[in-house]
């Protein structure tokens, strides 16, 4: 089962384009709309490694008893992990911020239709139309068994 991300709608700046009639697809104002989307979830996932790291040095602790021990290094160890997927994801929200530089981004990168203003809000990293991506994770289960 793929990790799940962090999503948009966690953004607390976040409002929905609207598009206009007969508006040319990823013109200039739709990119910069996705790169302040991305721009700000990035921040945001910035801040909290911060804090993980603030609140890793306030609350180490060497405790004598070796259960209480345990449990903040799991604590740790789980908030360690978390903190690793959402590194994962800046990289991928800063190739995804390429993508827009290159004028690639909103694309499906197997057959190039358009992803779509709305799939694109629900998941900005997207690199894939819907159709290819059923069809991705598809074949992902088959292989899977």
């Amino acid at each position: 089962m793929p990790a799940q991300q962090s999503t948009p709608e966690n953004l607390k700046t976040f409002v929905p384009y609207v598009e206009k009639k007969g508006e040319e697809y990823m013109n200039d104002k739709q990119k910069e709309h996705f790169r302040q989307i991305l721009l700000n979830w990035k921040a945001e996932l910035m801040e909290e490694v911060d804090r993980t790291v603030s609140h890793m040095k306030d609350e180490a602790a060497n405790f004598p008893d070796p259960a209480d021990r345990a449990t903040q290094e799991e604590e740790f160890s789980l908030e360690l992990r978390t903190r690793d997927r959402e590194r994962k994801l800046i990289k991928k929200i800063d190739s995804t911020i390429n993508l827009i530089d290159e004028d690639d981004y909103g694309y499906c990168t197997t057959c190039g239709v358009d992803i779509g203003i709305k799939r694109l809000e629900a998941r900005p990293t997207a690199t894939l139309c819907i159709d290819c991506k059923t069809l991705d994770e598809i074949k992902e289960r088959q292989e899977r068994g």
